[in-house]
């Protein structure tokens, strides 16, 4: 029998010169696209912190993770949506059954 779906984790950073209504609104956007397409098990929002290194000028950024579910074509849609999403300077996702 085959598998329904994956674990994954995703790790996202928002740029912190956003006001705390956009950046909760990104967070809010990724935590539904995850719950339309899987199980979103946690989402731990670690605030602001030092880039290890400027990204387009920037140095700090919010930094977010999520623990989910979903099957294994919704990663890429997943990466899609923070690669087109203003506000969005990082994201990673990575499959915890490897």
């Amino acid at each position: 029998m085959a598998k329904v779906a994956d674990k994954y984790e995703a790790l996202y950073i928002i740029d912190a010169a956003l006001a705390e209504d956009a950046i909760a609104a990104i967070v809010a956007k990724f935590q539904a696209l995850v719950e339309q397409n899987g199980t979103l098990t946690e989402v731990s929002e670690w605030g602001k912190r030092r880039l290890a290194y400027p990204i387009d000028h920037k140095t700090e950024g919010y930094y977010v993770l999520m623990t989910f579910e979903a099957p294994a074509a919704f990663p890429a849609e997943l990466n899609r949506n923070f690669n087109i999403t203003d506000g969005v300077i990082r994201s990673m996702i990575v499959d915890l059954n490897a």
